[in-house]
């Protein structure tokens, strides 16, 4: 049988009118946001099933981008995350698009930065405000955003999944989830660590000095009022 959390019966704390629709899209925008980084100049949404078929009138269009603008689902700006994003001089736009099959609230956030480079995020919202990340720069994987998550690219050699896992000992770093990705042996891999604790900046130095680490994208969770 079923556990149920008071999250479960009274919902999330959110802007309305719909928890998919608003409050999901918005911790998908926060989400893909911090997956990016900062100076996010323009944001193209790509909007799956219902989500393309009823931003508008669900209010999901102003909880995604109040989500690129760092909002929560509460927050009571979300109502004007598009006029403020224009006055931020932040560029978005949706289109309605066949993501294949993919969850019916599914958006692929293509954002582009002041450097021009590009990221690209695929999420989808799962109904009760909860969001899954499937994808990020073409590479599948999966997290939730609810747990603090460290995204690991690295040379898929012996070892490094080791040492990793002996750093987050070391600071007492507990893991709830762990997957590990690769295209092929002795290729780039990925690491997906969801853990119970704050990552401490003390340890994302020591990894990141590891050999064979390429990148490392540190999400924290997006936490209730």
């Amino acid at each position: 049988m079923r556990k149920y959390s008071a999250f479960d019966i009274i919902g999330p704390a959110m802007i309305g009118p719909s928890s998919s629709h608003t409050a999901g899209a918005a911790r998908l925008g926060k989400v893909a946001k911090i997956i990016a980084g900062e100076s996010i100049k323009e944001v193209k949404f790509l909007l799956h099933g219902s989500f393309a078929k009823t931003y508008r009138g669900h209010g999901t269009d102003r909880a995604l981008v109040a989500g690129i603008l760092g909002m929560d689902p509460w927050d009571e700006n979300l109502r004007d995350s598009l006029k403020i994003a224009e006055a931020k001089g932040l560029a978005v736009q949706f289109i309605e698009a066949d993501l294949g099959e993919a969850h019916p609230n599914t958006v692929k956030f293509i954002i582009i930065k002041e450097d021009n480079s590009i990221t690209e995020v695929l999420g989808s919202s799962i109904g009760g405000g909860n969001i899954t990340i499937s994808e990020v720069d073409g590479e599948p994987l999966e997290f939730t955003g609810a747990y603090p998550t460290l995204i690991i690219k690295h040379v898929d050699v012996p070892g490094v999944v080791s040492k990793v896992t002996a750093l987050m000992y070391k600071k007492e770093i507990n893991i709830a989830f762990m997957k590990v990705y690769r295209s092929g042996k002795g290729s780039m891999a990925t690491m997906i660590f969801e853990t119970d604790n704050i990552f401490p900046k003390g340890l994302i130095d020591e990894i990141s000095v590891l050999a064979h680490i390429n990148s490392i994208r540190v999400i924290n969770p997006i936490t209730e009022m």
